[in-house]
């Protein structure tokens, strides 16, 4: 090492850590022969701790935004009738992954296995409340890792599914907002009685006057400012996760969002009504999940004055988030943060809205599986687009390729970070791979296979689509003779990852 370099470092570690304790001037003639020859190895020994904490401050930041329920409904996925322009901004300064592929479509599994690493079985994250702590005992996620690496790491809102789950690994309590709420009075009456089935009474939909600070994601914007402005005043390394809970159920967004949209304007989707022709019972479902609101009907189809105002509430939910997230980006523009800082924005699985016809998650259609995943790394291209299949196992060895972090052996997942470089990036990996249920189903740039299971694992349906021919997987062609071949190779990597889940699942 270089004696300037040294020189300073020592200086540096002196200021950080102190100087070593010397004797009284009384005394130091009395100092022994030995402990003056320790002098150089505490030299030595503080420049050492000092270089470390000096690759600590150098670190990148990283903001971590996730958002509940979010489909790629965004203009820079093509959906040009959407108003977002802070998410079209930030797609457009980083990287957009086109076949970004949550592991469970469902929102606590989901979650637990991105923070984890690790791929959901047919006993580990499979609903959406489980425990991260219980279904994987003895596994760092990725909270807790960069807290272990020297990060300040703080989460407000929805990350983690479950309050309090790896609270470990947070520098700072799990901060959330108050319960779930309506704006407007008679809605609010609603919420408070129950159907003599347990129902909630509140409607699906609420377009009000309220503040946007009186809504909970307007609560976790203000929090998450408010951590933006006290990290910014700290030499460590920050790893803040944003949770937002819009578009999750119900569709509750200010007026003005509401009106982004003429709603004659919107149209149901080309599936609407009609599930995919071949295609087994096991794919389909009843959406539970809406029926739970007031003005659903407990059973029987979606009216389409209703299917409408659905759809038009989602968007709106969608353009209140994009606010958010531009005024999260703003702060930290603001700050002069955003030349070391990393940003991340991930919806945690898809949603349908009256595709095939079903509303919300919970299936191994494409409309639930895929998700939109944004990343903007400091000195990485711009406006890349990333057309190669991506699991959100890989979101964590990615950010600890970025941050400079060691790799947990735990990990399944692979490290995105050639892709962000631009077209000539690979990674190995060919195909992404979920589950919902006992269903099992893989993504390939082309292909989408599943497969459901009896309780001794042997495949009961089947569905195949093409994505380059039926993009909206309206047919099912598992039967067709000429793709028996591919089936009985997609259906081999489904065996084998389930039996050892390899790095790189592949398939062409």
């Amino acid at each position: 090492m270089p004696a300037r370099i040294l020189t300073f470092l020592i200086v540096v570690a002196i200021g950080l850590l102190g100087a070593p304790h010397l004797p009284p001037e009384s005394v130091v003639h009395r100092v022994s022969e030995a402990r003056l020859a320790s002098f150089p190895a505490w030299l030595a020994v503080t420049a050492a701790k000092a270089a470390t904490a000096a690759e600590v401050v150098k670190r990148p930041n990283v903001l971590f935004i996730a958002v509940d329920d979010l489909r790629p409904q965004m203009g820079c996925y093509g959906q040009s009738q959407m108003v977002t322009p802070h998410l079209d901004a930030l797609a457009a300064s980083g990287t957009r992954f086109d076949l970004a592929n949550c592991m469970v479509p469902v929102c606590g599994a989901s979650r637990s296995s991105l923070m984890t690493g690790l791929r959901p079985t047919r006993s580990r994250f499979r609903t959406w409340n489980c425990s991260t702590e219980k279904d994987a005992p003895g596994i760092v996620p990725l909270n807790a890792h960069f807290k272990q690496h020297g990060y300040d790491t703080l989460t407000n809102g929805k990350v983690f599914n479950n309050p309090g789950d790896c609270q470990y690994g947070w520098s700072e309590p799990d901060w959330r907002p108050g319960p779930m709420r309506y704006h407007v009075p008679e809605n609010q009456r609603l919420h408070l009685e129950r159907n003599v089935d347990g129902r909630r009474r509140g409607p699906a939909t609420e377009m009000s006057d309220a503040p946007i600070k009186e809504y909970r994601d307007g609560e976790v914007l203000g929090k998450s400012l408010e951590d933006l402005r006290r990290l910014a005043r700290k030499e460590q390394p920050f790893f803040l996760a944003v949770g937002f809970h819009r578009p999750h159920l119900p569709f509750v967004a200010p007026r003005k969002y509401w009106e982004l949209y003429d709603r004659s304007r919107i149209k149901l989707p080309g599936t609407y009504r009609e599930a995919p022709q071949g295609a087994p019972s096991q794919a389909l479902h009843t959406f539970g999940e809406l029926r739970a609101y007031a003005d659903i009907p407990a059973r029987g189809p979606v009216s389409d004055e209703t299917a409408i105002t659905l759809i038009h509430g989602y968007y709106a939910c969608v353009s209140f988030v994009d606010s958010l997230v531009g005024a999260l980006l703003d702060e930290l523009d603001r700050l002069e943060l955003s030349g070391n800082t990393i940003v991340v924005l991930w919806g945690d699985h898809g949603w349908n809205l009256g595709e095939h016809t079903l509303w919300c998650k919970h299936c191994c259609f494409e409309t639930s599986l895929r998700a939109p995943l944004l990343v903007r790394v400091p000195g990485m291209p711009a406006g890349v687009k990333c057309r190669a299949p991506v699991e959100f196992i890989d979101v964590y060895p990615s950010l600890c390729e970025l941050a400079g972090l060691p790799l947990p052996e735990h990990l399944q997942g692979t490290s995105f970070v050639p892709l962000l470089r631009g077209a000539d990036g690979q990674t190995g990996k060919q195909a992404a791979i979920g589950r919902y249920g006992n269903g099992e189903t893989i993504r390939t740039t082309q292909y989408r296979y599943t497969e459901y299971l009896d309780d001794r694992g042997r495949p009961m349906a089947r569905m195949l689509y093409d994505h380059q021919a039926d993009p909206d997987e309206t047919v099912n062609v598992v039967e067709h003779p000429a793709n028996r071949e591919l089936v009985d190779r997609l259906s081999k990597r489904l065996r084998e990852t389930r039996g050892s889940p390899p790095r790189h699942p592949s398939a062409r």
